[in-house]
């Protein structure tokens, strides 16, 4: 079983950058790609960056692209998202999830295992 925590969160106002952090422990495979998933104010749980276990090729939704910066510490079983110039619109829970491989895109973290989750709320 494995066991996603999130941590970073925080509030903060628009222009300022923040790093969130998510650790995984118990059983994980030895290549797997991590993703980070945020649910704003319309309930929506949306893609935001992931990061292949294989090649360490990062992805990122056209919302954050060129604000937010996806890597990983395999050494500490550790992913981390730096948000850069962040907007009100980047206001959401943000979601640390883990798939065995990746190469289907966004669906294929769809099932999770999912973290609890770390609020940003950013304002103006």
């Amino acid at each position: 079983q494995v066991h996603l925590v999130e941590s970073g969160g925080g509030s903060v106002q628009a222009g300022e950058s923040l790093t969130l952090s998510c650790h995984a422990s118990g059983y994980t495979p030895n290549v797997y790609c991590m993703a980070w998933f945020r649910r704003g104010t319309n309930e929506i749980r949306t893609g935001v960056a992931y990061i292949d276990g294989k090649d360490g090729a990062a992805y990122y939704t056209d919302d954050v692209r060129g604000r937010f910066t996806i890597w990983r510490d395999n050494s500490k079983n550790t992913a981390l998202l730096h948000m850069n110039n962040l907007e009100p619109q980047d206001t959401a829970t943000y979601y640390c999830v883990i798939a065995s491989n990746c190469h289907m895109g966004w669906v294929a973290f769809l099932d999770g295992p999912w973290g609890q989750g770390t609020q940003v709320p950013v304002s103006s």
